[in-house]
């Protein structure tokens, strides 16, 4: 089952305009630059914003037509925005029972006990929002939106008001709901590294209009896509811990194309994980190094290059069906006879192990 949306938002001078099919489970990032109509996009859906042209199916079941408009209050999700919004008057335990009273004990699908679990927030029950930290209130505010047994839940940018040390602390949480609860996230950012470490499937948003619609890992590593040509651009590998090496603790990541190597753990093994791989951290040698600190290294084919400006070359690699990408010098690019079809090794120097 799928999420099927259509929608035609004007509004002066911008436009939404977006024909969309989403998986009805898991995590769907939108991600664009600002103004681009993320956060339209989630009003949209919600029923808070106006549109000339609107179609919403949350797996199989129609929420707006051109003869139906399901009102926002009776459409069974959850929104989140980037302020927890918390009622200051009433305790923790009063602001998750709040949205309780209005919702029949047979649609009750999360129970309050469990998003508190989900969220660690039990110690925080008797406590008013004035008594929290900025991490701890947005954690309230994603149990609140759980507590209501949304059948979509619309997070905007949740992480967006904290400093780094609070959204470290509530990104395990976030990656606990995709883990545990069956309901399908819409989760806005501006961070790549929060789409690389909680989405699946990914949207890019330009200008009102949708640039692409996939899969993290094959949307990270597309060339015609501006996201591949950022600064700090990477790819996206899917793994699972292997092993550890207690003598050196090292842990052994395998996938498809073989095994990375990072430092730390133990990790339970045949666990799944994430790796994010920046393409400033990939370098290419024709032959097989030895005598290297390098620990990473991996037989690639060349898929694509494409220039970045007039130094400087992405280029994109195939490790068997995994890609990575490279971002290297012009001179070397032709030093090396960098073309497609060309046999190369990877010298991969860092890895970010993301979940």
């Amino acid at each position: 089952m799928t999420i099927e949306l259509r929608f035609v938002v004007n509004r002066g001078a911008f436009s939404l305009d977006v024909d969309l099919e989403i998986p009805s489970r898991g995590v769907t990032a939108l991600f664009g630059p600002s103004g681009c109509g993320k956060t339209t996009l989630l009003r949209a859906i919600a029923g808070l914003e106006q549109s000339e042209e609107g179609y919403l199916s949350v797996a199989g079941t129609v929420w707006q037509d051109r003869h139906q408009f399901l009102a926002p209050h009776k459409r069974p999700l959850g929104y989140l925005f980037q302020e927890p919004s918390l009622f200051s008057h009433l305790t923790v335990r009063g602001n998750l029972e709040y949205g309780l009273k209005r919702l029949k004990s047979a649609l009750h699908k999360v129970s309050l006990d469990q998003a508190v679990e989900l969220l660690g927030i039990g110690q925080l029950l008797d406590r008013r929002p004035d008594q929290l930290s900025g991490g701890e209130q947005q954690r309230v505010a994603i149990a609140r939106a759980l507590a209501v047994s949304p059948e979509l839940l619309l997070l905007d940018e949740p992480l967006a008001a904290l400093d780094l040390a609070r959204k470290q602390e509530i990104l395990p949480y976030l990656e606990s709901l995709h883990r545990e609860l069956e309901i399908p996230l819409l989760y806005v950012s501006h961070s790549r590294d929060e789409v690389a470490r909680l989405a699946d499937h990914l949207v890019l948003l330009r200008a009102g209009r949708v640039e692409a619609s996939g899969s993290v890992t094959a949307l990270f590593s597309r060339l015609d896509l501006a996201l591949a040509h950022e600064p700090d651009t990477g790819t996206v590998v899917e793994a699972v811990v292997g092993g550890y090496d207690e003598s050196f603790e090292l842990t052994h990541l395998n996938f498809s194309g073989g095994c990375f190597i990072v430092a730390g753990g133990p990790h339970p093994e045949g666990s799944r994980v994430r790796l994010q791989v920046l393409a400033r951290d990939v370098s290419l040698t024709l032959e097989r190094q030895t005598g290297t600190s390098i620990l990473n290294i991996f037989a690639a084919t060349v898929d694509e290059v494409v220039a970045e400006g007039g130094a400087q070359v992405t280029v994109r690699t195939l490790i068997g069906e995994v890609a990575l990408l490279a971002r290297i010098t012009r001179k070397s690019a032709v030093e090396l006879g960098l073309k497609v079809g060309k046999k190369v090794y990877l010298q991969v120097k860092s890895v970010a192990l993301l979940s």
